[in-house]
């Protein structure tokens, strides 16, 4: 029986669902309807990849999740739905479910390793003979190198003869089921020592949660915690990171010491979290890394940045940012967290903004908006995007086995309106909130409710033989339209406005700019300007449309219907 439809399930260029998968699909609800379990109350156990055939659904619902999420890995045969364990054609390889799942994972393994070493390296192939690879090598491993070679012989090593098992894929193991599950650490270590009791090798597996931790973070898979100002005055980072208290408010750094704490650690009152850039963008599969781009903002820096455009695989990169609670709507205490995700550009379309290129760089912690102290928290990723810009970073190509210098540069960032004032520094409220019409803003202030209105601001910008232009009751009564559309200003004309501003990482935020509110919404100069090519970005920010009008009708809806706390 061919089951390789199970897990062949989204058409090409993520189009819908194959033929093949919804009839499978229908095949296995129906078989699983005929089970004892779905007789007696009605439900079947979900074989997706959320549930795991754990939970009970109705048929509707199963079929549902397989269309939304697919199958659980290697569940060819279905044993929890009232099959014997028997060989299955999956389209190509004939094994029991076991043991292709055992190969898939060892194969997985494999390749985390050979990802996070890959720029180090000049292995062709992972999986083939170690003495034939090292024979072939003409220069001496560097120490990166050959930590690569140390842990592909730890991968390819199995604990005990016959077994398929290594200690990196139980660490593994041992350490998704702690994160998927939330299983204590404690209990970890209890698993881990059972392990250790039953194997008759027993130093080939981790003693405890904190071997299989250390044995996994050597795959360069790394995350940064930096200590921060409680109240998101500065990062203590840098020339910062010896400091015990915060140089612009004061704020002490740790939580005061009670008594009986000994010689336990200080506590930071606050901490950020931050994932290199870098070794991700080193893991890229260069070749899907061939994507010619025909916007003008593309080309537009291709012409000031030649050399950047003659090296197809440089990274062009999008910021994004937006705030959420991840907690419950419940609390009494709201609480607003800041992810910071940066995804590549110069990708196939059906590959673009996907999960798996989806990169999370910074998290921002709560309770409260960082505002315009959001600069504060990005120190880290523009310091990576200064280093890549300038200096580039050695990165392993696997389609032409060479090592070449990768740089990548920012071309813009993707925000609703809110955010956009917080990381731009023109801050989208008041009267000059539109940062297009900056100071030439035709805005007025809602006689009874003192608000400010940009009802009729759009007229100047259609054509000058446009009829809504000379229509007095359309709009705002009596008024006709006769001014062109405000000067668009380039990014060396914003450059030498914002040049003089101060930043937010050097002096703090609080202190208004002289002319603002009248002349101006500028409450800081972004850190983004200390990117060297920001001035030469043709499109430096985007508003994310759906965004905004999912925000739009929220307001609108909540003041209509008079919604508690959210008119």
């Amino acid at each position: 029986m061919d089951r390789s439809w199970m897990y062949d399930r989204v058409n090409p260029n993520r189009f819908g669902l194959k033929d093949s998968f919804l009839s499978g699909v229908a095949e296995f609800v129906n078989k699983a309807m005929e089970q004892p379990q779905y007789l007696n109350n009605g439900e079947i156990r979900c074989p997706c990849v959320n549930c795991k055939c754990i939970d009970l659904k109705t048929a509707s619902e199963v079929r549902h999740h397989l269309y939304q999420f697919g199958f659980l890995p290697n569940y060819y045969i279905w044993t929890e739905h009232g099959e014997e364990d028997q060989d299955v054609d999956i389209g190509g390889h004939s094994s029991s479910g076991e043991d292709i799942g055992d190969e898939d994972q060892f194969e997985a393994m494999n390749e985390m390793i050979y990802d996070a070493y890959r720029p180090f390296s000049n292995v062709p192939n992972a999986d083939s003979n170690m003495e034939n690879e090292t024979h072939g090598e003409t220069d001496v491993p560097n120490e990166k190198a050959q930590q690569f070679y140390n842990k592909l012989i730890s991968t390819n090593q199995p604990i005990y003869e016959g077994a398929v098992e290594s200690k990196l894929s139980i660490s593994v193991k041992l350490l998704a089921a702690m994160s998927n599950w939330h299983v204590p650490q404690k209990c970890i270590d209890h698993f881990a020592q059972m392990l250790v009791d039953v194997c008759p090798t027993k130093q080939c597996l981790p003693q405890n949660h904190y071997q299989a931790t250390k044995l996994v973070s050597t795959l360069g898979l790394e995350v940064q915690k930096i200590d921060c100002c409680v109240n998101g005055c500065l990062l203590y980072y840098k020339e910062d990171i010896s400091l015990t208290e915060c140089r612009v408010c004061q704020v002490p750094r740790y939580v005061p010491r009670r008594k009986g704490m000994g010689n336990h650690k200080d506590v930071p009152e606050k901490r950020m979290f931050y994932f290199p850039i870098i070794p991700r963008l080193q893991r890229f599969n260069p070749n899907i890394l061939r994507h010619p781009s025909d916007g003008k903002a593309w080309k537009h820096f291709d012409e000031v940045y030649p050399d950047f455009a003659l090296e197809s695989r440089n990274v062009r990169l999008g910021l994004c940012s937006d705030g959420f609670t991840p907690y419950t709507q419940a609390s009494s205490s709201p609480y607003s967290c800041w992810p910071i995700i940066v995804t590549p550009y110069n990708l196939p379309p059906e590959m673009c903004m996907t999960k798996p290129y989806m990169f999370l760089t910074c998290l921002v912690p709560g309770p409260s908006n960082p505002k315009a102290k959001i600069d504060v928290y990005l120190q880290p990723l523009i310091d990576d995007l200064q280093r890549l810009w300038r200096d580039g970073i050695l990165t392993y190509d696997i389609s032409s086995k060479e090592n070449f210098i990768m740089r990548a540069y920012l071309m813009w960032t993707i925000n609703d309106f809110p955010a956009y004032g917080m990381l731009s520094g023109w801050t989208t409220q008041g009267k000059l909130a539109c940062p297009y019409c900056m100071k030439d803003t035709k805005a007025f202030t809602l006689d009874r409710g003192g608000k400010s209105s940009w009802f009729d601001c759009h007229r100047r910008f259609l054509p000058t033989n446009h009829s809504f232009r000379r229509s007095k009751r359309s709009f705002r009564k009596n008024n006709d339209e006769k001014d062109g559309p405000p000067k668009m200003l380039s990014g060396n004309d914003v450059w030498e406005v914002v040049c003089d501003f101060p930043k937010v990482t050097d002096i703090g935020w609080g202190t208004k700019i002289k002319g603002y509110g009248t002349l101006h919404n500028w409450t800081k100069r972004s850190i983004f300007w200390d990117l060297p090519y920001w001035k030469d970005n043709l499109l430096r920010h985007n508003l994310d449309v759906m965004h905004i009008e999912k925000n739009f009708f929220d307001n609108v809806f909540n003041t209509v219907m008079n919604v508690t706390g959210k008119t």
